[in-house]
């Protein structure tokens, strides 16, 4: 079917805006190539796309404009973690903030230096993961990742790393656009954890792309938040192997405009993955969760957990399904997704789905919203707390269900911290 004449020029407008970069291997190319057809074929995002429904993309599209960059005395996620951090600017990698990128059973390597080579490992799976993601469902702006970002990390795991890699991404230009693209290879039996925090830009676009092959492990953590303004799309695309384990966490509070887009596809016998995130916005804030599982394989398990706490008309938008195919025998697969109100002024949408052509599954799906626990906030209130800490109380123990997904307590008890710290800020 031919796209709307105004949805061809938005596409050509936001092709042109990002040039592919150029003196790359061959690998690269038809990568970007193929990302670049991708994105012709689908169109840019508009309102009316079935899985845009509920977030308007319009100024994803529009050229950056300058945000406000929220001064704060905090130091930044994960700043006593024990780690081998790594430091983007802008979106560009700063070799002098960041430690040696060395570490026994990791190699890591830049994004650009492996482009450059005509024969590399990341060539399987640079733009080969999220070209598979584009079905059923389009995914536009993960295409135009693939075909113009020029920063970003390969990581290939051997072993059991020895400390968890941080990605901090630092913001100092008012309108900085910042694209990255990861890619993680993980090769059997290892063991990694990534971090990622930071405001990155005003507008900010990235993906990442990992392989979890037989036996091996990705624990990811990764908060999103500080500056009020600032736009972002993410994508994520992990494809499992037999007997591995892929475990993702994020935390978002403030920011105009996030969504997240997770893709997890199961590939071998046995495996488990959870996608979880609890968000917390104040105002002019939107935040879009939108995953797609699809088990393919046998006695796999998958969980989604996300919790939205929303007040001065904020809003928030999940959109979960799983998709089980008719040999993927003894799938279990668990999917829920809450917002709690604070206020009359809130949006919650949900749009949780299931779809399963194996007849030996153990599948469910929920979604609720509504305001806070009348009976338990009198409850603590009658003993002696304050009315706005009872609630603060009553709303971190609400997004704990999905902190609890973080198998690292050290890591899970950072993230309760800084929670509890803006909901300290933003009390009434």
């Amino acid at each position: 079917m031919a796209l709307a004449a105004n949805k061809v020029d938005a596409t050509e407008t936001l092709i042109s805006a990002y040039p592919s970069p150029a003196d790359e291997g061959v690998w690269a190319k038809q990568a970007r190539i193929r990302a670049e057809a991708t994105l012709r074929d689908s169109g840019a995002p508009v309102r009316r796309d079935e899985y845009w429904k509920f977030t308007n993309p319009a100024r994803l599209l529009e050229p950056a404009k300058a945000a406000a960059i929220l001064e704060t005395d905090e130091a930044p996620m994960f700043d006593g973690v024990e780690k081998l951090l790594v430091v983007f600017v802008d979106g560009v990698l700063r070799a002098d903030l960041s430690d040696d990128l060395t570490m026994e059973g990791v190699e890591i390597e830049t994004l650009a230096s492996a482009m450059s080579k005509d024969i590399h490992w990341a060539g399987d799976i640079y733009g080969v993961l999220e070209a598979n993601g584009q079905n059923p469902v389009p995914r536009p702006m993960a295409a135009l990742n693939t075909a113009a970002a020029s920063e970003g990390l390969v990581i290939r795991v051997t072993g059991k790393a020895t400390k968890p890699i941080a990605l901090r991404y630092v913001r100092s230009g008012s309108d900085a656009d910042v694209m990255v693209h990861n890619v993680i290879k993980l090769e059997a039996g290892a063991d990694l954890t990534l971090l990622e925090n930071g405001p990155a830009a005003a507008r900010f676009n990235s993906s990442l792309e990992v392989d979890i092959a037989d036996g091996a492990a990705l624990h990811h953590v990764r908060a999103q938040g500080r500056d009020h303004e600032r736009l972002g799309v993410t994508h994520m695309f992990a494809r499992l192997g037999k007997e591995s384990r892929f475990k993702s966490f994020t935390l978002t509070v403030n920011g105009a405009l996030t969504r997240n887009e997770a893709v997890i596809e199961f590939t071998g016998d046995d495996a488990f993955a959870t996608v979880s995130g609890a968000s917390a916005g104040d105002g002019a804030y939107h935040h879009d969760d939108t995953v797609f599982i699809t088990h393919d394989a046998l006695n796999c398990e998958s969980r989604q957990v996300f919790k939205k706490v929303l007040r001065n008309g904020a809003t928030g938008v999940f959109q979960g399904k799983i998709l089980v195919h008719a040999h993927a025998q003894k799938t279990d697969g668990y999917q829920i997704a809450q917002g709690l109100l604070l206020d009359d002024d809130c949006t919650f949408l949900a749009k949780p789905e299931l779809e399963i052509y194996a007849d030996d599954v153990i599948c469910s799906h929920g979604s609720t919203c509504g305001a806070v626990d009348e009976t338990a906030l009198f409850y603590l209130t009658s003993r002696g707390v304050p009315k706005d800490q009872a609630q603060d109380m009553l709303v971190l123990a609400f997004m704990d269900e999905s902190i609890q997904e973080i198998e690292d307590e050290v890591l899970a008890d950072v993230i309760r911290e800084r929670l509890g710290g803006w909901m300290e800020r933003h009390r009434g």
